[in-house]
Formats: C-alpha cells, structure tokens, sequence
C-alpha cells in the first residue's frame, strides 16, 4: 500500500500560482502511474492531469498551457504547478496511485477575484 498526503492549497487571487505537493510513503512510488483530481462543491470528482510511471503526461482541456504535473521519484513526491489560476479552479484537490488505488486527504484551492 501508499499512503499520500497532499499539501500547498491556499487562498490566492485570480491570475496567481500554487505549487501542490503529494508526498508519498509506504510503498515504491516510482512504479505507480499518478493523477491529480479535483472537486469542487457540489461537483463530480474531475480528473485534472496524470502522470505515468515513465513521466508521459495528460491534462484536461481546461487546465492545458496552465498546470504542470511532475514526480520526483527521489522524493516520493508528486507535484501540481498551478499558473494563471481562474475562480473555476477553486475545488479540493486530491492525489491518487493508480494501481495502489490510494487518495489522499485533499488540500483546498481557493481563488478569489
């Protein structure tokens, strides 16, 4: 098993930049495919990007040219570089492993006008 914890949401304003984090343990990260997910209130869960094992890539339409997904196998850590936010991109953020089928807790993302 891999236990996840996410961290680096905050408040910022429209136009800003958040970096998340997902710190990874109890398992060999390097071999999971990862994604970050988001849902905001009263939404559906929502794939946002992933990551695959080998570092391919894959954003949805609406964060292209705006999020980088990365992984630091040396660290255990999977990122989230946020540019250009927009009000839209206010939800709790999530990590998930793939083939461990492990989430973490979230970290909420607020962006204000």
């Amino acid at each position: 098993q891999v236990q996840l914890v996410e961290s680096g949401g905050g408040l910022v304003q429209a136009g800003g930049s958040l970096r998340l984090s997902c710190a990874a343990s109890g398992s060999i990260f390097s071999i999971y495919a990862m994604g970050w997910y988001r849902q905001a209130p009263g939404k559906e869960r929502e794939l946002v990007a992933t990551i695959s094992s080998s570092g391919t890539t894959y954003y949805v339409d609406s964060v292209k040219g705006r999020f980088t997904i990365s992984r630091d196998n040396a660290k255990n850590t999977l990122y989230l570089q946020m540019n250009s936010l927009k009000l839209e991109d206010t939800a709790m953020y999530y990590c998930t492993a793939y083939e461990a089928g492990s989430w973490g807790q979230g970290t909420q993302v607020t962006v204000s006008s």
